[in-house]
């Protein structure tokens, strides 16, 4: 976890030698501002890779979600709330479903990235939409000397971190990844785990959608369509790898913010949003280079 938080902090050392006013509560709380659903949809992309899967539907999850936050759940709490719940629930079939016909996520997950973004344009053919005014009041929140994104995002990765890494369901969770064989040999249900796991990302995917929406104030089909990539990139930022069903909570969250706090760093740097996802595609690499080298070193030693 030490790479991702040094990654962050030459981030943030970068952002105040081009613009030192910006390293403050107004000046994080305006550039974290997407940093919680960011944070969230990472989060939920770590469920999924922590069981060895990867989700290449989570943007357009997100996105779908924003849609039926802005016109449902604010016309109609309890259709909206429905409709939320029965997505999770979807969620943890695609796992089962994954996991008894023995089929690669990215297809099926790929499959339903398609799915999201047809039903959130026959729900919401253009932008439009209004978010609900708890949900508006809810992200708006200020908090005494920390900005709430800040907050929010710590305490994101707290719950995470305790609920896998710390209970003894999470170690199956875990091992469902890590060594399947051992967790079925001890009486663990593998596909439960992978149930539990793709239903996790599929919670943390309304919830990142619903915080999208609080800040946005409303809604558009193709909102959330950059975040299957954030989401990958955050977690395999913060210490997680593909195969082993190696992820760490903490780590993912700070891989989160780090490349929220770039794309701020980009436009200080004045590079056209055409090359910014260039360039933090390039932050990743280097990341993930230095990791490379520090484990050989390691191993070496």
């Amino acid at each position: 976890m030490a790479l991702p938080a040094l990654s962050m902090a030459l981030i943030v050392l970068g952002i105040w030698a081009m613009n030192s006013r910006a390293i403050s509560y107004f000046g994080f709380t305006l550039m974290l501002n997407l940093a919680v659903p960011v944070a969230l949809a990472t989060v939920g992309q770590m469920f999924v890779m922590a069981g060895n899967d990867l989700d290449l539907s989570i943007g357009t999850f997100v996105g779908f979600v924003g849609c039926v936050t802005a016109t449902i759940l604010h016309d109609n709490p309890v259709l909206g709330v429905a409709i939320l719940v029965g997505c999770i629930l979807v969620y943890a079939c695609l796992g089962a479903l994954i996991h008894l016909r023995n089929l690669p996520s990215i297809v099926v997950t790929l499959g339903m990235f398609f799915v999201w973004q047809g039903l959130a344009i026959l729900l919401l053919p253009k932008p439009g939409g209004h978010a609900p005014d708890w949900l508006k009041s809810l992200m708006a929140l200020k908090i005494p000397i920390v900005p709430f994104p800040i907050v929010a995002a710590l305490v994101i990765g707290i719950v995470a971190y305790v609920g896998l890494m710390r209970t003894s369901y999470g170690a199956v969770l875990r091992g469902a990844g890590g060594n399947p064989v051992a967790v079925e040999r001890a009486g663990w249900s593998l596909l439960k785990a992978k149930m539990v796991l793709f239903g996790l990302t599929g919670l943390c995917g309304v919830l990142a959608g619903m915080a999208l929406i609080g800040l946005t104030t409303s809604a558009d089909a193709n909102l959330g369509n950059g975040y299957t990539l954030l989401s990958i990139a955050g977690t395999i930022l913060g210490g997680g790898e593909f195969v082993g069903g190696r992820v760490s909570p903490i780590g993912a969250v700070i891989g989160a913010m780090t490349l929220t706090l770039a794309g701020s760093l980009l436009n200080f740097m004045h590079i056209s949003p055409d090359w910014q996802v260039a360039a933090q595609g390039g932050i990743l690499i280097v990341v993930l280079a230095a990791r490379v080298i520090i484990n050989r070193t390691g191993t070496t030693a």
